[in-house]
């Protein structure tokens, strides 16, 4: 099976400083995939270079078998990969259908052409209502996205996420910043909108991460030092290390 998501020896250097050193990593269609660490393990450095938000020194990405490094962020996008941030990337002044719908044009075949109305669009209309349903935003429809509470920004952004039809999805910790009741709402909202898709996610909160995952991967020092099913994580003593502040250095 052709893995979903692929990584071989990525490495990335700033100067001197080599933040990402070989990884390595597959993620198979359908899994939910978690990749945890201690702060400044690189996890979102990772990220953007999966996204093409920054190009690695060395190595390849794929994706479904496709090499991605190289490529920009909208072109890999348009491929079958989105992503979200750890800050909040929406559009403030445009309400949550406004959002959406710029998201879920470019999935429906539409380009750029400004002498067609989208509001006559039919097909976008009722995706895009839909997927306020989904993310539980249906009655904030007309809300200025810049006014919502953060807990309904951060599901607006997932929701964004999702609209172009992206068959994998990359969350960067999609709960930081919620209190118990908000992050328990986002687990199931990721859930349901991961259904059928290749999730793979950055997360602190290890009550979020070992309810979703299938695998975890972990991070320490841009190198993957363990990846396994969470329960196996768990009782990992590099993990362990890891989290304990004790991990060898590069």
């Amino acid at each position: 099976m052709i893995p979903a998501l692929e990584l071989i020896d990525v490495v990335k250097d700033f100067g001197l400083a080599q933040i990402i050193r070989g990884v390595s990593l597959e993620v198979a269609p359908g899994e939910r995939h978690a990749i945890i660490g201690p702060n400044g393990a690189g996890k979102s450095t990772l990220f953007h270079l999966i996204s093409g938000r920054i190009q690695r020194s060395s190595g390849e990405i794929r994706l479904d078998g496709r090499r991605i490094d190289g490529l920009e962020s909208f072109e890999i996008y348009r491929l079958g990969l989105a992503r979200s941030f750890q800050i909040t990337n929406i559009f403030p002044k445009l309400s949550v259908y406004e959002n959406l719908r710029c998201a879920t044009l470019w999935s429906l075949g539409y380009r750029y052409a400004f002498w067609r109305p989208v509001d006559g669009l039919s097909d976008v209309r009722e995706k895009t209502e839909w997927l306020m349903s989904e993310i539980g935003l249906a009655a904030r429809r007309d809300i200025q996205a810049g006014v919502l509470s953060y807990a309904e920004q951060r599901a607006l952004e997932i929701g964004v996420t999702v609209a172009g039809g992206a068959k994998v999805i990359l969350l960067d910790e999609p709960t930081a910043g919620m209190n118990a009741s908000e992050s328990a709402n986002a687990v199931e909202l990721i859930r349901k909108v991961s259904e059928g898709r290749t999730l793979v996610m950055v997360e602190h909160d290890m009550g979020v991460v070992f309810d979703l995952a299938g695998r975890i991967s972990v991070l320490v020092y841009g190198r993957i030092v363990a990846t396994d099913t969470p329960e196996r994580i768990r009782e990992n003593p590099e993990v362990q290390e890891a989290y304990l502040g004790r991990a060898a250095g590069p």
